[in-house]
């Protein structure tokens, strides 16, 4: 099935992370599969044929170099790649089974399941550090908790996302006043609390300092068994430390990205099955 894919419907940023606390995922974590996924933006195809699955509860890299459709491929996970004027695609996104893009199903239901944390801190500037954690919630249609409820979440999200002791005298106050880092924790404190099943994360740590990027790596190895996790990720170092398995993209110059190998992190790293990728697992180039 070819779809081509044009919504009108309000952007839900949604970012997404946790650690050290009770449960906060919804249900159980869910199984994300890509079947035969290409992707077009007008008549330049950027992706091709792509098939991985992207098991329940664990942590699943994409690695290669700039350019090769990893973060194209991040969006068609929760329909964004819609978004995009003139954007189409072919496959299937199944989502315990069920495909994304049926018609039948709104790209909303979708996002509220599966949230996203991008390359650059996106908190709402106008609204509190305390108002910027329950935003997700409102954008997506959920209540809010009562009045308790709303300061123990608060709490419970800036916890797991590294930042309480940092910020917890300071919840009035803008989130733009923050710190780059700070304010992407707080872009994850606030996905925390949405409970998605699935975390897409675009390069999170891309613009972190390394005591930050420390404590969203804590946060993507907390949260797993609890939620799946997807992450994007230019840092080999990186993808061996968080992720459980691993897929190896790239693009000849002019032609589509597409998988040339995957599995688990450790074998993809230690006893690569294609020279390509071990070459670019070793640096010698990308």
């Amino acid at each position: 099935m070819t779809t081509d894919i044009a919504s009108d419907e309000t952007r839900v940023d949604l970012d997404i992370d946790a650690t050290t606390i009770p449960r906060l995922t919804a249900g159980a974590p869910a199984m994300l599969v890509a079947r035969a996924v290409s992707a077009w933006f007008g008549n330049h195809q950027v992706l091709d044929n792509v098939d991985l699955t992207m098991a329940a509860g664990q942590v699943t890299a994409l690695i290669g170099p700039s350019g090769c459709g990893k973060s194209t491929f991040l969006r068609i996970l929760n329909r964004m790649h819609e978004l995009v004027p003139g954007a189409s695609l072919a496959g299937e996104i199944l989502l315990d089974g069920q495909d994304i893009y049926d018609l039948d199903r709104r790209p909303i239901e979708s996002r509220r399941r599966i949230g996203m944390v991008f390359q650059k801190a996106n908190p709402f500037p106008t609204m509190s550090v305390h108002d910027n954690v329950l935003a997700g919630l409102r954008l997506t249609g959920r209540k809010t908790p009562g009045k308790n409820g709303a300061a123990e979440l608060v709490e419970r999200s800036l916890r797991s996302a590294g930042l309480w002791e940092e910020v917890k005298a300071r919840l009035g106050t803008p989130g733009s006043s923050l710190s780059g880092g700070q304010q992407q924790r707080l872009c994850i404190a606030r996905a925390l609390a949405v409970r998605p099943d699935v975390l897409l994360m675009d390069e999170p740590c891309s613009a972190l300092d390394p005591t930050s990027t420390r404590r969203v790596e804590e946060t993507i190895r907390s949260i797993a068994g609890e939620v799946t996790v997807v992450i994007v990720t230019h840092n080999m170092q990186q993808a061996q430390r968080v992720s459980d398995n691993c897929a190896f993209f790239l693009a000849a110059e002019g032609q589509p990205g597409y998988i040339v190998e995957q599995g688990p992190t450790g074998e993809l790293f230690e006893n690569p099955r294609d020279e390509r990728t071990s070459d670019y697992v070793n640096g010698r180039f990308g």
